[in-house]
């Protein structure tokens, strides 16, 4: 993805999240808190993490830091952690001291935000890691949070992934339902002849294979098979088509795919069950 894409779209959910939270008016800060009280801060890694959220703190922090409440506080920071990086346990991720107001106003958003983009991105990179083949990639789905597609298939790729079509009309990917409804693989492939979209048929059994080779799709998705399935189905294919794999594949099971030949593993937990990772901010 092109950083300034991603950048505009961080700004974005950024914007909304913070609005979302009144974090102008957070009511026990201004409160409790005496005016232009300083403190210095820093953003630590709780546990090891692939960090994902770098232009998430500086968007949320200068959002705050150019709103009228804030223009005239101070504000000091610095993101020592690049998006990809390993970071370990207990290791800056950023610092700085300002404004303890400001500080607190953008505290739940840029943790929750970065938070969940690291465990994307850290989920992704053991999926990566425990395949183990370089050849085949790990691909994600379309199972993403409404409003957060968009970086959460960055985080993705910040974790050694790569993306799948973003939406619908990005590809055509015929599943069951859609052969169900056309009545069968052949009417189904015959009603996009004339799109020039790139086509993928999802197949759940070996003689739907042979039935949607016919047909010279660009990908064939093996949907929920066994490996003994699989392994025939890549025989049918015969390199005809690229092949990807789907279908509850989870860290013990990926495993079971690395020596075959096949081009993908599409996985929807990478976005839909990720783990956010323990990061924290803390007074020093």
């Amino acid at each position: 993805m092109q950083k300034e894409s991603v950048r505009k779209e961080i700004k974005k959910i950024v914007e909304i999240a913070l609005c979302e939270d009144c974090a102008l008016d957070d009511i026990t800060s201004d409160l409790t808190i005496p005016k232009n009280s300083i403190v210095s801060f820093e953003i630590k890694a709780r546990e090891d993490i692939i960090f994902c959220g770098h232009d998430v703190i500086s968007e949320a922090f200068l959002a705050l830091k150019n709103s009228p409440k804030f223009k005239n506080s101070k504000l000091d920071f610095k993101i020592s952690a690049k998006d990809g990086a390993l970071i370990s346990k207990t290791k800056s991720i950023a610092f700085g001291a300002g404004d303890a107001k400001l500080v607190f106003a953008a505290e739940r958003v840029v943790l929750n935000l970065i938070q969940h983009l690291s465990g994307v991105a850290t989920f992704t990179q053991q999926f990566v890691a425990a395949l183990n083949n370089k050849k085949i990639k790990i691909l994600d789905t379309r199972k993403t949070l409404p409003g957060l597609r968009f970086l959460q298939k960055y985080a993705v790729e910040v974790g050694g992934g790569k993306n799948h079509r973003f939406s619908l009309a990005d590809m055509i990917l015929i599943k069951d339902n859609h052969i169900a409804a056309a009545g069968s693989i052949p009417k189904a492939v015959a009603a996009c002849a004339d799109s020039k979209l790139k086509i993928e048929i999802e197949c759940d059994t070996v003689e739907q294979v042979v039935e949607a080779i016919k047909a010279k799709p660009d990908v064939i998705l093996l949907d929920n098979m066994k490996i003994s399935d699989i392994k025939k189905s890549i025989k049918i294919i015969n390199k005809k088509s690229q092949i990807e794999v789907s279908g509850g594949v989870n860290l013990k099971t990926v495993k079971e795919f690395s020596g075959l030949e096949i081009d993908f593993i599409s996985v929807g937990s990478l976005t839909h069950s990720a783990r956010a990772v323990d990061i924290g901010l803390d007074i020093v």
